[in-house]
């Protein structure tokens, strides 16, 4: 089964055919991060409008990589929730047309749970692990229990991971995407230079994270924070901050893993492409866990997820009607009591 994947989300326009749920056959992704830089941040409008003028060429480049004609792709799936909500509806509304034209069946896919089974695509596990979902607009601990049954066990209470590297990358002006410069900058740092602290959250709230206090402690209230004499570097800035951020997730991780007694973790979305984050899940392999994440590729957004996740549910016989359309809120998952 031939299936063609569309994410329009945010601010990536991406397309890509993906065989039996695994063999990715193309991956195109156009990104319009250069277009937003300026910014410092995404522009909704404009991230809606690019998504208009090029989608049509990302899939028609994502069916020439994948080197087969449209009458060839037997179910089209597409990102509807959540997300930017102009952007969405470019990718639903395209998706729709597309297979209609083509009449072959039509699915919609929540971005969440795409990123979670990213991973499964490339390296694929046993249910239940933990997932682990790190991206800009989200921080999610949960329980995989299969392709559609997540229960979410902790979460962001505040900020986003990638939410905090932006807005501190933006407030030191390091660059943009801010996740990508900090990860970089860090590497020349002293982690050490900074001992930020890490959040005290209340009873009942085990497994969720906030950044917002380490976010003020880093832009607010450097110095107090200062470990040394020595100059204040934009790199030891960057190594000290990612160093305690990964901490907080990190925390949380392993006590999820020991309380659920699960094995197998797997993260995904783009703070996975983190190499702190990947380091320090990887260590987990030391103590007899299974630990995956998607290439680098698959850590951002990107049609491969949307499609690989989309097989699923078209050969348990699930179909989208028509009439569906977009949100940009984040649909509903079960919440551990």
């Amino acid at each position: 089964m031939n299936i063609l994947g569309i994410e329009t989300s945010c601010d990536e326009c991406s397309a890509a055919v993906v065989q039996d749920g695994s063999k990715v056959l193309s991956n195109v992704v156009a990104t319009q991060i250069e277009l937003h830089k300026p910014y410092e941040g995404v522009v909704p409008e404009l991230a809606s409008r690019l998504h208009t003028e090029w989608i049509d060429q990302v899939v028609s480049a994502a069916l020439t990589q994948a080197k087969i004609s449209k009458e060839e792709i037997d179910a089209i799936a597409v990102t509807n929730r959540p997300g930017l909500l102009g952007s969405l509806l470019v990718g639903v509304n395209f998706a729709k047309g597309f297979a209609a034209t083509l009449d072959v069946p039509f699915i919609t896919i929540d971005h969440i749970r795409a990123h979670l089974y990213a991973s499964q695509i490339e390296n694929p596990q046993e249910y239940p692990y933990l997932g682990v979902l790190v991206s800009g607009g989200h921080t999610v601990i949960c329980k995989v229990n299969s392709y559609s049954d997540v229960e979410v066990l902790g979460t962001t209470i505040d900020d986003a991971i990638g939410e905090a590297l932006d807005k501190v990358a933006k407030h030191y002006g390091l660059g943009y995407p801010g996740g990508v410069v900090i990860d970089r900058l860090s590497k020349q740092g002293d982690s050490k230079a900074f001992l930020f602290p890490g959040p005290s959250l209340s009873e009942g709230h085990e497994y969720d994270v906030s950044y917002s206090g380490l976010k003020t402690a880093v832009i607010n209230q450097l110095d107090k924070f200062k470990n040394s004499d020595s100059e204040i570097k934009n790199e030891d800035i960057a190594a000290s901050f990612q160093r305690a951020a990964v901490a907080i997730l990190m925390k949380r991780i392993k006590l999820a893993l020991k309380d659920t007694e699960l094995k197998r973790v797997s993260a995904g979305g783009g703070v996975a492409a983190n190499s702190l984050l990947r380091s320090e899940l990887k260590e987990l392999e030391k103590g007899g866990y299974t630990v995956t994440f998607p290439s680098l590729k698959l850590c951002t957004d990107n049609g491969a997820m949307i499609a690989g996740l989309a097989y699923n549910y078209l050969k348990d016989g699930y179909r989208d009607n028509f009439d569906i359309s977009a949100s940009a809120r984040v649909s509903a998952f079960k919440k551990k009591q």
